[in-house]
C-alpha cells in the first residue's frame, strides 16, 4: 500500500502504538435506525445508523461491511466524558420525508450542549459525510473537547487492519487499510491531532477514560484490530464535516475524502435529497396507513436502498448482522446477502407501488444466477458466489411467480422470461414435494407454506407455458400441481393433534420425510423433527404434531385455499393459542413454538440457541388472511407500524416478555436480531396494497381459479399418482394412472398379472423437465403393478449396453374410496 507516498506525509512522530493486535474484533449493533445511500448509481457506498452513531459502511456493494462504527466523544478535560452511543440521548428524523438524509439531535445528560449531526453519502462518490454543529452555553463549549472515534473493518473484519496518521494537502487526517481496500477519514476544519490504536488496550477511548485527556498521539498501528481518532478543536469551529472515504488503494480513499470536503455540505445535501426525490413515492397505498403514510414512504426508500449498484436488481436481506456485537470476522454472512425467498418479496412490493422497472432488474439478476439446474442457492454474495447450500423450494418457485406478475403487467420489456421457468420448473418437478428446508431453512419435509409456493409456481409456469404455445408442457405442471394440491392436506395436518384439546384436525409446521424419502433423518425418530437452536439441556426432538407455525395461511394468500376453509379456521384456533402474543403496540406472533431463534430469556443474544420471538412480519401475514376473509385490519396495521423504530427500521423479532431495562429489551419492541428486515418492509408495502384494492396483491388469480372453488365447480379431477425412483409410492386407487417421472429417457416394462402379460411403453419427452409415462388403470381393476426401468444407451456407444434398473417395483390397486 504504497501508491502515492509522494503525495502525504506519515505522521509517526510519536511511533507505533501499543498492544497489538487488540482485542477479538467484534461488529456493532443489529439495532438500525436507518440505512442509507445516494439514489445515484455512481455513489457506490451505503450507511447504517444505530443507537445516534455511524455504524457499517458498505462498499463497493451493498454486501461488504467495512468499519464498525464511528461516533464522537465529548469532554471538559475534567468534569465529564461522554461517549456519544452510551452516554448521550438523541432524537431522529429524515430531513425530507422522501428522502434517506437523517439529522441526529443529540443532547448531552444535563443539557449543557446539543450536537445536531446530519448524515448522507456524497451524491455521486464513495464517502459518507456527517455534518456537526454544537451549540449550548458558551463558557462550556470555549473548553469543550471533541473526537472521532472510527473503528475499521474493511475488507471483511476487523483483524489484520493498519492505519496512520497522515498529512495530505496540507490537512491532517487519517489513513486505514487492509488488503486492497483503504478507508480516509477526514474533517473540513482539519484534525489538531490525531492518534492510530489498538482496540481495548491504546486506541483513542482508552486514553480519554483515563484521565479525560488525549495523551497518546500515535502515528501508526498495523496490522491489528484498530481505531483510529482525530481531534476537533470546536472551542473556535461549532460547526464542521466528517467525511469518510473508501477506495481500491490509498489515492483513490484519499481523493474521493477530499473531493467530497472540497464542495460544501449544503451543496451535497440539496443533491441528495434531489435525487431521492426523483423517485415516486406510494401515495395511492399510503393512503391506507394508520399512520399518514410515514411508514410506507420509509419502507418503499429502505427496499430501494438495499439494492445494489454494480450488480444492478440485486437486493440483500438486510444490512445489518443478527446480534453483532457478539459476533466477530468468522461470521461473514449476516444478512447482507441474497435470499431469493426474500429478494422476490422486495420485487413484489415494488410492483405493489407500482414499479415495474425496478422488479424487472431483479428477475434479470435473479436468471443470471440461477444454476444449469433450474435452482438457486440458499443465500449467496452478490455477485451469485453461494454461501450456504441448502436446497429450498419456494426460492425456486418464487422467480416464477416473480416472472407471472410481472408478464400480467406487462412488464417484461424484450426479457423472454420462458428459459427462467421452464428451467425452475423442472427442479421443482424433480424434487416437489419434499423439501430440504422450508421457509425458516431449518428442517426438511412436507411443508404448507413451501407447498403454497410451488403449487402457485407450477401453476404459473404452465400459464407462461401455454402462451408460448406449449400445450403438452402446460398440462403436465398443472397436473403435477394437481397431484400435490390433492394430497396437500394428507401431507401436512396431524388428525392427533396435542396443542389445542379441542382441535385434533390442523395443519403442522412441517412433517418429515418418511424412511426412504428424501432428505429422511436416521438420526431421529420417523415423525419426529429435531430443532437444533433449543438450549443445549432443552428437548430437541418433537413429534412432528407437536409443533406448529403460520405458514398454511400462504396457502390462503396465494388462492391454494379459501380463507373459511374449516381445515384453515380450526387450525388459526391453534396458532393462536401456541404462538400469538398481545404486545403494548398489538398483536404479533411467533414463528413455531419451541423455537430457540431469537434473544435469550435473560436477554442475553442469540448464540446458536436462545428463545424465538414474535416477528412483525407475521403480524403483516395474519392482516393478510384477515383481509381475505373479509374483517377490518385497522388494528393490525397499526400494530405494524408501532413495532418500528425511531427511524421507521422494522425489526425481524420484538422482544415479547417483560421489560428487561439492563439489556435494553422493552415489551413490543426490537429484540437485536436483524432491524431492519427488508422483507418486512415488503409485506407492509403489500398490505397497504392489498387494503387498497380490497383484495389480497399477492392472490395469484390462476391459482384461485383453479383451486379456491369447490371440488364440484372444478374444472378438472386429478387422477393421477407421481412415482419418482427419489419417492415411490406404494399403492394406486382403481381408476387412476401412475404416472413414472425420471430425468432420463426411459422405457418401462410392467405388468398386471405377474409377468404373464409383459407390456413396454417408452418415455415421453417434456424438454427440461425430463420424461414420463403413464400406467392406466381402470375403476374396477385391482391386483398389483410390477414393472422396472431400463435406459437405453442411445447409440452414443455401441459397446454400451442399455442400463436396467436391475429390480422390479409394485405399486398395489387399491379400491378409489380409499385411495384419498
Amino acid at each position: 500500500m504504497s501508491d502515492l507516498a509522494a503525495a502525504y506525509r506519515w505522521l509517526d512522530d510519536q511511533g507505533a502504538a501499543f498492544g497489538a493486535p487488540g482485542l477479538e474484533p467484534r461488529w456493532t449493533s443489529s439495532q438500525k435506525d436507518a440505512v442509507s445511500t445516494a439514489y445515484a448509481a455512481s455513489s457506490r457506498i451505503w450507511f447504517t445508523l444505530s443507537h445516534g452513531i455511524l455504524n457499517e459502511i458498505y462498499y463497493p456493494t451493498i454486501d461488504r461491511p467495512q468499519t464498525r462504527d464511528m461516533e464522537l466523544i465529548f469532554t471538559d478535560g475534567e468534569t465529564f466524558l461522554h461517549e456519544e452511543k452510551r452516554d448521550i440521548h438523541y432524537d431522529l428524523q429524515y430531513i425530507h420525508p422522501n428522502a434517506q438524509a437523517i439529522r441526529v439531535t443529540a443532547t448531552d445528560p444535563n443539557g449543557r450542549y446539543t450536537v445536531t449531526k446530519q448524515f448522507i453519502s456524497d451524491p455521486h462518490r464513495p464517502a459518507v459525510l456527517m455534518h456537526v454543529r454544537i451549540t449550548g452555553d458558551t463558557a462550556l463549549l470555549s473548553r469543550l473537547k471533541c473526537y472521532v472515534l472510527l473503528a475499521p473493518h474493511l475488507d471483511g473484519g476487523g483483524a489484520g487492519n493498519s492505519a496512520r496518521s497522515i498529512e495530505v494537502a496540507g490537512q491532517r487526517c487519517l489513513l486505514a487499510w487492509k488488503n486492497n481496500i483503504s478507508l480516509a477519514l477526514g474533517v473540513s476544519c482539519g484534525f489538531t491531532r490525531s492518534s492510530c490504536g489498538y482496540v481495548g488496550s491504546s486506541d483513542g477511548f482508552q486514553d480519554l477514560a483515563a484521565d479525560m485527556t488525549m495523551n497518546w498521539e500515535f502515528g501508526q498501528a498495523l496490522d491489528g484490530n484498530v481505531a483510529i481518532m482525530g481531534e476537533i478543536d470546536v472551542a473556535h469551529t461549532h460547526e464542521f464535516t466528517v467525511a469518510i472515504g473508501l477506495g481500491d488503494g490509498h489515492h483513490a480513499a484519499l481523493a474521493s475524502m477530499m473531493q467530497t470536503l472540497a464542495t460544501p455540505y449544503r451543496a451535497h445535501c440539496e443533491r441528495f435529497i434531489e435525487q431521492w426525490l426523483r423517485v415516486d413515492s406510494p401515495k395511492l397505498i399510503a393512503a391506507s396507513s394508520t399512520d399518514d403514510g410515514r411508514l410506507a414512504n420509509i419502507s418503499h426508500n429502505i427496499i430501494l436502498t438495499h439494492e445494489d449498484k454494480t450488480y444492478s436488481g440485486a437486493f440483500i436481506a438486510s444490512a445489518s448482522i443478527p446480534w453483532g456485537a457478539s459476533k466477530g470476522d468468522s461470521d461473514l454472512g449476516g444478512y447482507h446477502l441474497v435470499w431469493t425467498r426474500d429478494m422476490v418479496q422486495s420485487a413484489t412490493a415494488l410492483l405493489a407501488c407500482g414499479d415495474t422497472e425496478t422488479a424487472l432488474r431483479a428477475l434479470v439478476y435473479l436468471a443470471c444466477t440461477q444454476r444449469t439446474d433450474g435452482s438457486f442457492a440458499q443465500n449467496f454474495w452478490i455477485d451469485g458466489d453461494p454461501y450456504w447450500s441448502g436446497i429450498q423450494l419456494d426460492e425456486v418457485a418464487f422467480p416464477i411467480i416473480l416472472a407471472w406478475r410481472l408478464w400480467k403487467e406487462k412488464g417484461l420489456g424484450n426479457f423472454d422470461i420462458f428459459p427462467l421457468v421452464e428451467r425452475a420448473a423442472a427442479f421443482l418437478v424433480c424434487y416437489a414435494p419434499v423439501t430440504q428446508q422450508e421457509r425458516w431453512e431449518e428442517t426438511a419435509g412436507y411443508s404448507p407454506s413451501t407447498l403454497a409456493a410451488v403449487i402457485s409456481g407450477l401453476i404459473c409456469a404452465a400459464d407462461i407455458a401455454r402462451s408460448k404455445d406449449s400445450e403438452e408442457l402446460a398440462v403436465f405442471l398443472e397436473n403435477y400441481a394437481d397431484w400435490i394440491e390433492a394430497h396437500l392436506d394428507e401431507w401436512t395436518t396431524t388428525t392427533e393433534g396435542v396443542l389445542c384439546p379441542e382441535v385434533a384436525y390442523h395443519y403442522m409446521r412441517i412433517n418429515p420425510p418418511a424412511p426412504g424419502e428424501p432428505f429422511y433423518n436416521d438420526q431421529i425418530a420417523p415423525g419426529h423433527i429435531h430443532i437444533a437452536n433449543r438450549a443445549p439441556d432443552e428437548r430437541q426432538d418433537f413429534e412432528a404434531r407437536e409443533i406448529i407455525d403460520g405458514g398454511f395461511l400462504e396457502l390462503v394468500r396465494y388462492g391454494v385455499r379459501r380463507a373459511d376453509d374449516p381445515l384453515i379456521v380450526d387450525s388459526i384456533k391453534v396458532v393462536d393459542a401456541i404462538l400469538k402474543r398481545d404486545t403494548p403496540s398489538g398483536p404479533c406472533w411467533r414463528r413455531y413454538n419451541h423455537d430457540g431463534y431469537g434473544q435469550k430469556k435473560d436477554g442475553g443474544p442469540y448464540d446458536g440457541w436462545g428463545q424465538g420471538r414474535a416477528w412483525p412480519l407475521l403480524t403483516g401475514e395474519r392482516a393478510h388472511y384477515e383481509l381475505a376473509a373479509g374483517r377490518p385490519i385497522t388494528e393490525l396495521i397499526s400494530a405494524f407500524e408501532k413495532f418500528s423504530s425511531i427511524g421507521g427500521m422494522l425489526p425481524e423479532q420484538i422482544w415479547d416478555s417483560a421489560d428487561l431495562p439492563s439489556e435494553g429489551m422493552y415489551f413490543g419492541k426490537s429484540a437485536g436480531s436483524a432491524q431492519p428486515l427488508v422483507w418486512a418492509h415488503s409485506e407492509y408495502l403489500k398490505l397497504l396494497r392489498s387494503v387498497t384494492d380490497k383484495r389480497v396483491f399477492d392472490r395469484i388469480s390462476v391459482v384461485e381459479e383453479r383451486y379456491a372453488v369447490p371440488a364440484a365447480k372444478r374444472s378438472f379431477a386429478s387422477q393421477i399418482e407421481i412415482f419418482k425412483l427419489s419417492r415411490p409410492v406404494s399403492f394406486l386407487p382403481a381408476g387412476f394412472s401412475l404416472r413414472v417421472v425420471d430425468r432420463g429417457r426411459f422405457r418401462i416394462v410392467y405388468t398386471f398379472d405377474n409377468w404373464s402379460t409383459v407390456n413396454n411403453m417408452d418415455s415421453h419427452s417434456m424438454g427440461r423437465i425430463g420424461y414420463f409415462a403413464d400406467i392406466p388403470t381402470t375403476s374396477k381393476q385391482s391386483g398389483t403393478i410390477i414393472f422396472t426401468l431400463c435406459w437405453p444407451n442411445q447409440g452414443q456407444d455401441p459397446n454400451q449396453p442399455d442400463r436396467w434398473l436391475g429390480k422390479n417395483l409394485e405399486v398395489a390397486i387399491i379400491p378409489p374410496s380409499s385411495g384419498r
